[in-house]
């Protein structure tokens, strides 16, 4: 079983930048970190969760078009970590934004948020305007 773990959320006003990151853990006997292929996805109130980004096995990089040029997704192997660098930000960015994880997902569902199997309890992103 893998936990993950958001941080970083808040409030920012329109146009500027933050730093969501994502722990996993889990135990000594599951697959190592970086086996797993890590998506961030979002949920605005009383809208279906859409995926932002995801970051393969080999670090390849996925980004949706709404946030394609603006945000980064990156991952450290060695800290079990992935981040989400925020730039540019706007209100329409405000969401919750959550953590995914799965081992065996296959590059056509990367943007698929039922093809994940690990979440993380969600971190609250709020731009102003």
């Amino acid at each position: 079983q893998v936990q993950l773990v958001e941080s970083g959320g808040g409030l920012v006003q329109a146009g500027g930048s933050l730093r969501i990151s994502c722990v996993a853990s889990a135990p000594s006997s599951a697959p190592s970190f970086r086996r797993y292929v890590m998506g961030w996805f979002r949920q605005a109130a009383g809208q279906e969760r859409e995926f932002v980004a995801a970051i393969g096995r080999t670090s390849s990089t996925y980004y949706s078009d709404r946030v394609k040029g603006r945000f980064t997704i990156s991952r450290d192997n060695a800290k079990s970590t992935v981040y989400l660098q925020m730039n540019s930000l706007k209100p329409e960015d405000t969401a919750v934004y959550y953590c995914a994880a799965d081992q065996s997902i296959i590059l056509s569902d990367y943007r698929q948020y039922t093809a994940y199997d690990y979440w993380g309890q969600g971190t609250q992103v709020t731009v102003s305007s």
